[in-house]
């Protein structure tokens, strides 16, 4: 299979669906930011902790599994008319997704100093890195509220859980390398 095809040289795409729409459509933004999320956390999980030679302890594999999720929820936008949901189950997230976020978010905070205040983005590469994927996270919730049809509740409940996860992250892997929070 070759990585192109041509047949989006117009200025268009097809869903999964077969329906072709323009690469501008609101739905190709949601799945697009979705990707470049997805990349940012790549970037992150590529990063060392303090000059450690391991990325970020114990945070790659929830990362690892956090981009398996991201494809799949970027199949779900990309899939308006609901073809792919029945036939392909590891491109469905659920309520258990989010839970497991939750779960993460719980254990992490408890070796984090109390937040007091606002911090400002920044801290080592791989903290920096996290902050960046947690915005891109937001924006991509942003495009995802305004599609029509509606995207099921739980795809919104995992990206805005997600973002709270990959700030809580960021504060760890920085606590971890000593980098101080600068507050706001």
């Amino acid at each position: 299979m070759k990585i192109y095809t041509r047949t989006g040289d117009t200025g268009d795409t097809s869903l999964f669906d077969g329906t072709r729409v323009r690469k501008d459509d609101a739905r190709v933004d949601a799945y697009g930011e979705i990707d470049e999320l997805n990349a940012w956390v790549g970037f992150a999980r590529a990063l060392t902790v303090d000059g450690a030679s391991t990325p970020l302890p114990r945070l790659d594999d929830a990362l690892a599994q956090i981009q398996r999720d991201l494809f799949a929820l970027g199949a779900d936008l990309a899939d308006p008319a609901d073809k792919i949901a029945r036939r392909v189950a590891k491109a469905m997230l659920g309520d258990a997704d989010v839970e497991r976020l939750e779960q993460l978010i719980d254990r992490l905070e408890t070796d984090l100093p109390p937040l007091r205040r606002f911090i400002l983005a920044g801290g080592t590469p791989a903290g920096a890195a996290l902050h960046v994927a947690r915005t891109v996270c937001r924006r991509a919730e942003r495009r995802m509220v305004s599609l029509a049809p509606p995207v099921e509740a739980v795809l919104l409940r995992y990206v805005n859980r997600l973002s709270d996860l990959l700030f809580v992250m960021a504060r760890t892997v920085n606590h971890r390398a000593g980098a101080h929070e600068a507050e706001w």
